[in-house]
């Protein structure tokens, strides 16, 4: 069963610095609670996006073990929106669509991750006990980081 994790968070900086900051695979780890382990594995001297990048990582999701997860960047458009697909890791689907809105005080960062687990009925049971759980964990940590990050003087 495919499901669907939406989060949106306004930052209080301009597209260009938005931009900069989420393009750049390099600023991850930042973002991710310290408890994953999350390593970037791919060597990123240039930091520009690009269709058909491939970023290898290794994260620890559950129980300390860790796995290799390597992500495509299907689509990009500049300012705009990319989407990150994982083509190698723990889900059996990942579609991670960033957008970047423009507005008055800043901008809108809005995410939409399509995702399923492996192994049919038992991923539904793994999903239900703590798989969704980790991911709101994953994203609220995002939040309050990208928080103290873009919006200090709130």
């Amino acid at each position: 069963m495919i499901h669907q994790l939406q989060r949106e968070q306004q930052l209080y900086c301009d597209i260009e610095t938005a931009w900069k900051f989420f393009s750049s695979a390099n600023n991850l780890s930042e973002i991710t609670p310290k408890d994953m382990n999350f390593i970037v594995l791919t060597k990123l001297e240039d930091d520009e996006i690009y269709e058909g990048m491939l970023i290898d990582y290794y994260i620890s999701p559950l129980l300390g073990i860790k796995m290799r997860w390597q992500t495509e960047i299907k689509q990009v458009s500049f300012q705009k929106s990319f989407t990150d697909f994982q083509k190698k890791g723990p889900y059996k689907l990942w579609n991670h669509f960033h957008e970047f809105i423009p507005n008055e005080n800043g901008v809108l960062m809005k995410d939409t991750i399509d995702y399923e687990l492996p192994m049919g009925f038992l991923g539904e049971i793994a999903h239900g006990l703590f798989v969704k759980k980790k991911l709101e964990h994953i994203f609220n940590y995002r939040y309050q980081v990208l928080n103290k990050l873009f919006n200090r003087d709130l």
